[in-house]
């Protein structure tokens, strides 16, 4: 298993909460997502060997919000 943080700065509400949670968990390989409002921080725990970063970074993408490198 792999634990990652993404920077995700437009994260501002319970509805990017939301959003963004039920995106990424939704993913094959997801185990846990944890969105924090204070950070604006996305922390996934996932299994590599299933789910690649870049599918991780696209869904959240995909639901309106950057990540920042």
């Amino acid at each position: 298993m792999t634990d990652e943080t993404f920077k995700v700065p437009e994260v501002h509400c319970d509805h990017c909460v939301t959003s963004i949670q039920g995106a990424v968990s939704a993913l094959p390989g997801v185990k846990d997502v944890r969105v924090s409002l204070e950070d604006t921080t996305v922390a996934v725990t996932y299994n590599e060997e299933v789910v690649a970063r870049s599918s991780i970074v696209g869904t959240i993408e995909e639901q309106g919000y950057a990540v920042s490198s």
